[in-house]
Formats: C-alpha cells, structure tokens, sequence
C-alpha cells in the first residue's frame, strides 16, 4: 500500500519546483495548477497526481483501447497525519474543542478518494490521454469515535468494485486510542464509501474503466456489497423518474401522516400561544450563507473540488444544530449524497439548512436531522439550481443531558415541508 507523506506547510509545494526542467513533473507554470487553497494533505495529493494533471493539459493522444484487470491493492493508498508531533499541521485540523474539524477530514477522503481512482484508471501508456474522474456520490458516512486532534490519524482505501464507467472506493479512517497501536480498542473512527465516474475528457461522455479482480476473501465480499448497492443505486433512479407519481401517492395514501405531522404545526402558527412550549417550527430553525466560488476552490478538472463543498455543507450544518440545541453537537453520521449538479469557478452558491426533524425516543442519544441544500444561483439569467443535497445526523454529548438538557420536537407548518419530512424518514428506515 502506498503511503502519502504529509508535512505542515503554509506555501505551495509547487512554488519552488523547477519548470524549464521536461523531465519535471512540475515543468508547467504555476497558474495551470489547481487552486492552492487546499490543506497540507491535499497539497500532497495533488503533487502524486502531477504526471497525470500533466498528461491532462497535453489530451490530445487516442483514448485508452484496451482495459486492464488491477486488483484493489495496487490502487490502496493511505495518508498519515503525524499530530503528535507535529504542531503546525495539528493547529490546522484542531476544533476549538481539542477535536479534528471534521469538515477539513471531509476534503481530504473525497481528495485521497479521487487519487485511488485515478490510479486505479491510469496505465502505462504514456500517448494516451487520460478519464476525467469525478465524484459521484458519497454514501452513508459514518463517525464512530471522536477523532482526537494530538493523536497521530490514518486515513486508508482501495477501489472495492468498478461498473462500466463508475467505480467505488472504500475509505477506512483509524486512530488507536492513546496513539496505542495495539490498543484492544477498534481503531476505526470513521468509514465512508465514494463513487466516482469516468469521462472521456475530449467528449465529455461516459468512458469504459479498468477491470478490478478481488483476491483476498475480504476483497470478494466488499465487491458483493458494493455491487448490491449499485443495484439499489440504479432501483433508486427509476424511481426518481417516477416521482410526480410517488408525490401523489404521498399525498393520497399516507394522508393521514401527512395531517398528524401538520397538525401541531399548525397550531403554532395559528394558536402559538396554546402550542407545546417543547415544539418548534422547522421554519425557525433555518440557516443559510453564501459564496462566490474562486478559482483557489477549483479541482483537477477546473471544477470547484467536490470536498470543499462537503466542508462548507458541514460547518453550516454544525453551525445549525448548535444554534438550535444550545449545546455543542456530536456529529453521527452523513447520509447518502448525490453530485447532481457540477459546480464552477464564479458560481454564485447558497447553502441553506434547517434541522428536519428530531428523533427523541432514546434519551440517551436525542438524534437531530439536518438537511443542506446547495443551490447554483446566476442572477444574470435569473436561474437557481440544486447542486446538492445532503443530510447530516447529530446528537449531543451525554453529559449536556444530565443538566436537563431540553430538544425541542421540530414540526413542519407546510405540506412541502411535511412531505420532506416523511420522505426522508421513509428513506432512513429503508
């Protein structure tokens, strides 16, 4: 498995390498390189992938004819965060809570996930022109642990299954307790699944990648599950196809849902002071910021890097649901995304957020539900569009719920906002 040094820097990595040299990787000038916004790790992403960027700007070679068979250990690549040592790169991860911002770690799995991809997609053909990879979707991501900020961090993943133009890579996040590597302690903090697709980077169509052959016991099943998921991934889309019919149904057969989550709603807007003092329109607990996206936020491809998106969704998010509980949060888990949109350099982007919906049942672990909408917005031409979607799961630590800590039940006041609710619902118990 290759592994990614990670230094702490606050210049390019670029900036001082030689470019009249034409057996450099770093020959070109400064300005074709992508943004240089992006953290110590992913500063060190970008440097593995310089000969395929190169590659890039010179696409004017056939595409690749014949696909090769690469098993997942030749595209396994991991990253290592020396915190204990390092205090630069530590005070730039560090939360104010002693803990790793969680949005930053989000850039970097979608950046390291995008490096296994092309690895896994490349040859050794020099005079062909390379896939643009792009990510796809995330699924559910979840955190298992808190991820200490003064203890060393490992981020690791393979390709585990490829379709005709999409591939699957697995990201494992450990971090032994005490920095003990043969703690008895599972050390895995967090682990998420990303999908990417290939395009041919002349035409722009969907482009045939290499063939992946499981060998280990562990690999063979990792490629079952993930084919299952494309299974559920394509049932999924035909039924977006289908969803002016799913709305009516909704409204018709699950009426009755739709009025018993309405209902208290409606007495808060109507009759608010007879309402529950513990309940609390979704409406009021609405967030939002916007951006202008700069070329330092683009990625490989001249698009704003995916990662950055999933860290602005994020902080929003946090930001959210502190506002609402009064408590710092404990972040869970990031549910399915879809990429739906690309989003370019001088974008006008609006994240808007609310929490969804509260699950109290469990007073050990309230979970609060968030939704972020991420909106491509050009007021030139008066349009607005949703890039993303994503749906974030928090709860709160347990000492805050022995002060009596009150969350108070979020209720929808519109039928929109009703069947969202239930929409999402109905997808979690799925």
């Amino acid at each position: 498995m290759d592994t990614i040094p990670v230094v702490s820097t606050f210049t390019s990595p670029f900036e001082n390498s030689p470019r009249s040299d034409s057996s450099s990787p770093f020959r070109k000038p400064l300005s074709l390189w992508p943004g240089m916004y992006h953290s110590p790790v992913t500063d060190a992403l970008w440097q593995a992938r310089s000969s395929i960027f190169e590659k890039l700007l010179d696409s004017n070679g056939p595409p690749q004819s014949e696909l090769l068979c690469k098993t997942p250990s030749q595209s396994r690549t991991s990253i290592f965060y020396k915190f204990s040592t390092d205090y630069i790169l530590r005070e730039q991860y560090r939360d104010p809570w002693n803990e790793v911002r969680i949005g930053k770690l989000l850039e970097d799995l979608d950046a390291l996930a995008g490096t296994i991809s092309v690895k896994h997609c490349s040859n050794d053909d020099s005079t062909t022109r390379p896939l643009l990879l792009v990510t796809a979707a995330v699924d559910k991501m979840v955190l298992k642990k808190p991820i200490h900020v003064d203890t060393d961090l490992t981020i690791a993943g393979s390709v585990i299954w490829v379709g005709h133009s999409s591939l699957d890579i697995q990201m494992v996040v450990t971090q032994p307790r005490d920095g003990d590597s043969d703690s008895s302690d599972d050390p895995i903090a967090l682990t998420a699944n990303f999908t990417f697709v290939a395009r041919d980077s002349k035409t722009g169509k969907s482009a045939p990648v290499n063939h992946l052959t499981p060998e280990t016991e562990e690999e063979k099943k990792l490629y079952e599950v993930a084919d299952a998921r494309d299974k559920l991934r394509k049932k999924k889309r035909e039924e977006k196809k289908m969803e002016f019919q799913k709305s009516f149904r909704i409204l018709h057969r699950d009426g009755e849902r739709l009025r018993a989550l309405l209902s208290e709603g409606r007495i808060l807007c109507d009759m608010p002071a007879l309402a529950d003092r513990d309940s609390i329109l979704l409406r009021d607990t609405r967030l939002e910021n916007s951006l202008i996206c700069q070329p330092q936020q683009r990625n490989l491809h001249g698009r704003i890097f995916g990662g950055f998106l999933m860290h602005r969704a994020f902080e929003l998010a946090y930001s959210t649901c502190y506002a609402f509980v009064g408590r710092m949060p404990r972040f869970l888990e990031v549910d399915h995304v879809d990429f739906l949109r690309p989003v370019d350099v001088g974008d006008f982007l609006r994240f808007k957020s609310c929490i969804l919906y509260t699950q109290l049942e469990n007073p050990k672990q309230p979970l609060i539900n968030i939704e972020v909408v991420a909106h491509v917005t050009r007021p030139e031409l008066r349009s607005s569009e949703v890039s993303n979607t994503f749906y974030f799961t928090f709860t709160v630590n347990p000492d805050a719920l022995k002060d009596d800590l009150r969350i108070r039940n979020v209720v929808p006041a519109t039928e929109e906002e009703a069947r969202r609710v239930l929409e999402r619902r109905d997808a979690e118990s799925s």
